[in-house]
């Protein structure tokens, strides 16, 4: 029986992208036997001329499929569309700057045939990115390792594939705050790893800033892990009983020496030490309860504008 392969492509503003990945990925995927395929383009609010080009592909190939946001909702929430819209037996999502080679998704098909329900595509070479980026993603993957219940396999990014069993099980995940890296690994099933290098951008810039990627990873700590809230119970005890042993020491003192007239500076450190700590524990605090908040409203995830070639 022939199968399906769907790939989910997520762009935003990648107009200059759009036309070197059609043609670097058609090629591979004509490669694989007994494979029908589609493509699931996610227009993600592009405010350049991506949309336009990707309506030109679909025009001309009737298995390029546009699903049309009403607007920017960020990454994860295209992704969640692609899933939504894809039929495949299997489901790979791809980012469109050709970071990801096509070419390794023919040793994802096979391990998938040889009987994985989840193949993952490691990153085994990131000189293409700054020294800073690998830095704070190697100290993201260990904070995470040390902080979560669900252990992240490091320098995976979103290009997988997955059985359509996973996709269903995925789809069910009802959360609208979504980590979608925390999700995959939390789903489980049985899985293979492919290395491979990764290679520049084929044009374009990446529009993850580092605000964006700071604020990608505090979502990550909070959505699979507590462990943040209880730091501060342990810090406030620490602290509690760090005031208590020097307030033994200033009544021994006292008796001993007789009272001393307190100094500025000490008690300037400690109300500014104490207070910054209260800040930065009402901030945590303030992490989950916005979560709740935006989970309890129970707005959709995205919105769709229109279907194109479906």
């Amino acid at each position: 029986m022939t199968q399906l392969l769907s790939l989910i492509v997520p762009l935003y503003n990648e107009e200059e992208t759009v036309g070197f990945f059609a043609a670097s990925v058609r090629p591979v995927l004509e490669a694989i036997p007994d494979m029908q395929w589609e493509i699931i383009c996610v227009d993600d609010g592009s405010r350049d001329a991506t949309l336009p080009r990707l309506l030109e592909l679909a025009a001309a190939e009737p298995r390029i499929r546009v699903v049309e946001l009403s607007r920017n909702f960020g990454k994860e929430a295209a992704l969640t569309a692609g899933l939504e819209a894809a039929r495949g037996d299997a489901v790979i999502p791809i980012d469109a700057d050709l970071q990801d080679p096509p070419e390794q998704i023919l040793p994802m098909v096979a391990a998938w045939r040889g009987g994985a329900e989840v193949v993952l595509g490691r990153r085994i070479d990131r000189s293409t990115d700054t020294v800073l980026k690998r830095g704070t993603a190697s100290l993201f993957y260990r904070l995470n390792r040390s902080i979560s219940n669900i252990e992240l396999p490091e320098n995976v990014g979103d290009f997988r594939l997955m059985d359509r069993a996973v996709v269903e099980a995925l789809k069910r995940l009802p959360e609208r705050q979504r980590f979608m890296k925390g999700l995959f690994a939390w789903l489980g099933f049985k899985t293979v790893v492919i290395d491979y290098a990764r290679t520049p951008r084929a044009a374009g810039k990446s529009k993850f800033s580092g605000f964006k990627l700071w604020n990608f990873a505090l979502e990550g700590f909070t959505s699979f892990s507590t462990t943040p809230l209880k730091i501060w119970t342990y810090l406030g005890a620490l602290g509690a009983a760090i005031a208590l042993l020097y307030a033994v020491f200033i009544m021994v003192r006292t008796l001993m020496f007789g009272n001393e007239v307190p100094g500025y500076a000490s008690l300037f450190i400690a109300v500014t030490f104490f207070g910054s700590v209260q800040l930065i524990s009402i901030g945590v605090l303030g992490e989950y309860i916005g979560r709740i908040y935006m989970e309890t409203k129970q707005r959709p995830i995205y919105i769709v504008r229109k279907f194109h070639n479906f």
